[in-house]
């Protein structure tokens, strides 16, 4: 069996690895063994404190500085939307704003190179976690489903046929456009966020998010590359 390690930006990611992504890699031999919350970019509640990226690189480089046995891999679930202003090769990036799934790999490669292990797969989200939700936002009807509500999916359904999930404009996440139409959201980002995510499925998800898919890819291929 493979081991991960996986490091969070918040607790929706944390559940999510939980309750979704475990099951799912477990089956093929990939063991998510720890999520770890990393500092996050408010600096309001996680360790490390403050907006800036070194307290989430220390974090990582101790783990991986405290667990030497063979057949254990290190992720992250980091979200591209707000991103750290010290993340490395952020300024270079902006030259591919206009592309963003170039400007995304860019940033995991100079990611990599920095942390420099080669058990570390980097994985920024594009643009944030709750674009898997638009992946089908037929299933926030579960949890939203009041007088008024549908006018309001069908809302946030016009943002999402207008592209792939991942692209939805990053100077307003997907989170805030939800929040917009849903204001508990706001508050229930963990639970709801991760239930929504479940009925949608990985394979839906996949589909229309193909960043994402090729970094659950990655992880799945951990268990097929074990002796």
């Amino acid at each position: 069996m493979t081991g991960l390690y996986l490091f969070a930006e918040g607790q929706t990611e944390q559940t999510f690895a939980h309750n979704v992504l475990s099951p799912h890699l477990a089956n093929l031999g990939v063991v998510i063994e720890k999520t770890v919350l990393v500092s996050n970019k408010k600096g309001n509640g996680h360790r490390g404190g403050g907006g800036s990226y070194l307290p989430m690189k220390d974090d990582i480089i101790r783990f991986l500085k405290q667990v030497k046995r063979p057949g254990v891999f290190f992720t992250t679930m980091i979200d591209l939307f707000r991103i750290y202003k010290d993340f490395p090769g952020l300024q270079k990036a902006e030259e591919l704003r206009h592309i963003p799934y170039k400007r995304i790999e860019f940033l995991e490669r100079q990611f990599e190179q920095d942390i420099n292990d080669s058990r570390f797969i980097p994985y920024l989200q594009l643009h944030e976690y709750e674009a898997y939700l638009f992946a089908d936002l037929s299933d926030l009807r579960l949890h939203y489903n009041q007088p008024g509500d549908d006018k309001k999916i069908a809302a946030l359904q016009k943002l999402a046929d207008l592209k792939t999930p991942e692209l939805i404009n990053d100077t307003k996440g997907p989170s805030k456009h939800i929040i917009e139409q849903f204001p508990s959201y706001k508050f229930a980002k963990p639970v709801v966020g991760v239930e929504v995510a479940q009925l949608i499925g990985l394979d839906v998800i996949r589909n229309k998010c193909p960043h994402f898919s090729a970094w659950l890819t990655s992880l799945e291929q951990l268990g097929v590359k074990a002796p």
